[in-house]
């Protein structure tokens, strides 16, 4: 009775008054079936020939409709998740809070999820701050729709139709430059606080303004974001910072005063004016790469974040008097162990980040066998890269890095005689002194045939 009543409210607070969704022909929205991968196809075809609706829904609609191209395609259907499983040779169910069902077609695959009903507020299992932590009630498709954060990711698109269903207005929003929340946004905060970080990145990334209403609550909810787990806030800030839209994401933050608390490794990034340029000069770097369709490592990504502090940390120690190696070491563990607590930086990427830190003492080494050895180093090239960043915002000298540019493209003859001379006490080793045998050949005159 009480989840009846909620669908009621809620259906009456629909903001075109009815339950009547836009229906929006491809003859408007322009989207070609052929925009859709294959496999987004595919799996819908199946899903509706078993008699079941399905639609390629949220991000890969909004995104064709913005004129980029989806990362994936996901789809929202009317088959429950072991429904969906019966009907495909290569699926798996996965996840708890939310149940989903991962198809594999060819090398692709596809995220399909059970449209959601309404859930009872009382009855939803939540954390004390509201945080909904298991949401498996199946609904119809209007409810889903209503479930969904923005208008803009509350799109339908049936690829056999070439239709859009829009029950929020989402393509109006999109057209008009604004990004607007389905529902109160304080309650949808509540409900997932991870929608204000999300809230950002899809403003600088499709270039929208947060409507006023779902912008002003940022601020004062922020703190929710601790009870957040740090597995995904990781995953949330590899989004971001790998959107292709970092710098403006970070700009827009700052401006408005949504980067404090937000998350806890923006604090590190934007409130360190020692390194501030670093920062941006990698961010720049990374956007730059993803527009290009070049790979970008997490891994150097998060090392130059957080290597001011790795300084900091570094520095503190030596003028304690440990020696620089160790102490260098005992700085990495220490920023990495810190970040930890809050954001779950995988074991591998963490590996990663300390091989590209260790690395930058080594170029100062440019005697003796040290720079061969440096060059047959599996992340020169990284650590190379992360040099000359260091260079570019003026921690460095730029003619560091361009003596190890020319030394790894120089030939054998070339290299040989671009070494410096070895400082007194650096780089040779004590000769140990020879036992003298106490008589026969090989010793005292003899031995030189003589």
């Amino acid at each position: 009775m009480i989840r009846k009543l909620l669908r009621k409210v809620f259906r009456r607070a629909a903001p075109d008054g009815d339950n009547a969704p836009a229906l929006i022909p491809v003859q408007t929205h322009g989207i070609a079936p052929e925009e859709v991968s294959y496999a987004g196809r595919k799996v819908c075809t199946v899903l509706q020939e078993a008699g079941f609706q399905a639609f390629v829904v949220g991000g890969a609609v909004r995104d064709l409709l913005a004129g980029q191209t989806p990362k994936d395609f996901d789809v929202a259907t009317s088959a429950t998740p072991e429904e969906v499983r019966q009907l495909f040779r290569r699926a798996r169910i996965i996840g708890r809070r939310f149940k989903i069902v991962h198809v594999m077609i060819g090398g692709e695959m596809i995220e399909v999820s059970t449209f959601r009903a309404m859930i009872d507020a009382e009855d939803a299992e939540k954390d004390e701050h509201g945080r909904i932590l298991r949401d498996n009630e199946y609904g119809s498709q209007e409810e889903d729709a209503l479930r969904r954060d923005f208008t803009v990711n509350a799109l339908y698109y049936d690829p056999t139709t070439q239709n859009i269903i829009d029950y929020h207005h989402g393509v109006a929003d999109l057209q008009q430059k604004t990004l607007r929340m389905i529902g109160d946004p304080k309650v949808r905060y509540r409900e997932d606080p991870v929608r204000m970080l999300r809230a950002v990145r899809l403003a600088a990334k499709l270039g929208l303004a947060i409507d006023p209403a779902a912008r002003r609550p940022i601020r004062e909810m922020a703190e929710l974001m601790d009870n957040v787990p740090a597995a995904r806030l990781f995953d949330e800030m590899l989004k971001l910072l790998l959107s292709g839209h970092a710098v403006k994401c970070l700009t827009q933050l700052r401006e408005e005063g949504l980067h404090h608390g937000l998350l806890p490794l923006l604090d590190v990034i934007l409130e360190q004016p020692m390194g501030e340029r670093f920062v941006w000069l990698s961010l720049e770097n990374t956007d730059e790469r993803v527009s290009e369709g070049k790979p970008v490592s997490p891994g150097f990504l998060f090392a130059t974040l957080l290597w001011h502090e790795v300084l900091v940390a570094w520095e503190a120690r030596k003028a304690r008097d440990e020696h620089a190696h160790p102490a260098l070491f005992a700085a990495m563990d220490e920023v990495l162990a810190t970040q930890g607590e809050k954001l779950a930086i995988t074991r591998r990427i963490a590996g990663d980040i300390k091989d590209i830190w260790a690395l930058q003492p080594r170029f100062e080494k440019r005697a003796g066998k040290a720079p061969f050895r440096l060059l047959e180093q599996p992340r020169y090239r990284a650590g190379w890269d992360f040099l000359r960043l260091r260079a570019l915002s003026g921690e460095i000298d730029m003619a560091l890095v361009d003596w190890w540019d020319t030394f790894a493209h120089a030939g054998g003859n070339q290299r040989e005689g671009m070494l410096t001379a070895p400082t007194e006490g650096s780089g040779r080793k004590r000769r140990r002194r020879r036992k003298r045998r106490p008589g026969g050949e090989g010793s005292g005159a003899n031995a030189s045939g003589e």
